[in-house]
């Protein structure tokens, strides 16, 4: 196997390929990166096992003299990679054991660990696949993987619920403590489908779809989804297991409405909860809001050890409602206002103990929800 390649060419395939190789695995072949070099393209791939990547290569700086398939181990070959500055890279392979790589006055011999072991995957390519703006996807994921769980309690809460219905594609993340809601409306007619997503492999291919403008294809079968973009093939496991109905506890009357501007609010709440005592269960900063009866907001949190913090916020039209008073995660609150795009946002109160919503004006697809801690 020879071959030669611009070196930025090879470099960028690679730093997407690193994000399907295992930080620790029981098979050390998956450390590797396949290379499967053909008469005018190559393909590499590499898998966790939970993710799968493989990416094609056809660029016209690309010289293959023999073609030929090797598993090169993967942190290594990156960090080469990384380092050399010249313009190409040179590969040889010498008694299907040493890759060899040359780069201007640099060479480097790297063993090469048995190709054979590397384990068959079975890349999903059915028919009719469901077509998102890479944006789109994106944005979701912005919108909801937050939400996730981070403990594996209750596994099927540590990804976001997609599912299909009428048209419309509805992502759910919770952790039983909050909720993110995106509610969007497809171009294309799909076959129903309901599949839960791990949050650490939508948190990866979000760091794959900034380089991507056009449309992917999703491949839906029972345990996997294949996500199919330009050249590059990324497949991730499902979580197994029925989520939650997480509509029956979203409210639907709302007799506390309040307005504000969402900057001076999230610099508010991160203000106050500076001071804020954590929860001992969640470890969270809480805080609480109270609404006078002359319609100002305060904010304000209190530490036994350290001390007070109190703020005013005057909300940004009218109020709906009789005062009111809530504590919650100041954390939860401050990650739901960054992941909306509005600059207005208003919060629906269902009552002291019952869980409040929060919508944007410019975000009429997306809905979170926080769950409030009683205030003794």
């Amino acid at each position: 196997m020879i071959f030669s390649i611009d070196r930025d060419i090879l470099l960028n395939q690679l730093l997407i390929i690193q994000k399907g190789l295992p930080n620790k695995t029981p098979l050390p072949i998956l450390y590797a990166v396949k290379f499967e070099v053909h008469e005018d393209h190559m393909l590499l791939t590499s898998s966790n096992t939970d993710v799968a990547i493989q990416v094609l290569i056809d660029d016209h700086s690309l010289t293959i003299k023999e073609p030929g398939r090797v598993a090169i181990p993967g942190r290594y070959l990156i960090e080469i990679m990384r380092k050399i500055t010249s313009q190409r890279a040179e590969f040889a392979l010498i008694e299907d054991k040493l890759i060899v790589i040359k780069a201007d006055r640099s060479e480097f011999k790297l063993r090469l660990m048995d190709v054979e072991d590397y384990p068959e995957i079975d890349f999903l390519d059915l028919d009719d696949p469901i077509v998102l703006d890479s944006q789109l996807i994106k944005t979701v994921i912005k919108e909801t993987n937050f939400a996730t769980a981070t403990s594996e309690k209750r596994p099927i809460l540590t990804g976001v619920n997609f599912k299909y219905h009428d048209n419309h594609l509805y992502c759910v993340a919770t952790d039983s403590y909050r909720l993110s809601q995106k509610n969007v409306k497809l171009r294309t007619h799909s076959k129903m489908f309901d599949i839960v997503v791990p949050s650490k492999s939508l948190d990866e291919l979000n760091k794959i779809l900034d380089n991507i403008n056009d449309d992917v294809e999703l491949y839906i079968n029972p345990n996997k989804v294949l996500f199919k973009m330009n050249k590059i093939l990324f497949q991730t496991r499902l979580l197994e297991g029925t989520y939650p109905d997480t509509m029956r506890i979203i409210p639907t009357e709302f007799p506390v409405v309040i307005p504000f501007n969402k900057e001076e609010l999230l610099a508010a709440v991160e203000r106050v909860s500076l001071l804020s005592p954590r929860d001992r269960e969640t470890n969270y900063n809480i805080i609480k809001l109270s609404l006078r009866p002359d319609l100002v907001v305060e904010m304000s949190s209190t530490n036994n050890e350290v001390g007070d913090a109190l703020e005013e916020i005057i909300p940004s039209s009218d109020v709906i409602g009789p005062p009111i008073k809530i504590a919650f995660s100041s954390r939860y609150l401050v990650e739901s206002l960054k992941s909306f795009s509005s600059s207005e946002v208003l919060i629906q109160f269902a009552g002291e103990v019952k869980p409040f919503v929060i919508k944007g004006n410019l975000d009429q697809d997306l809905l979170h929800l926080i769950l409030p801690v009683r205030i003794d």
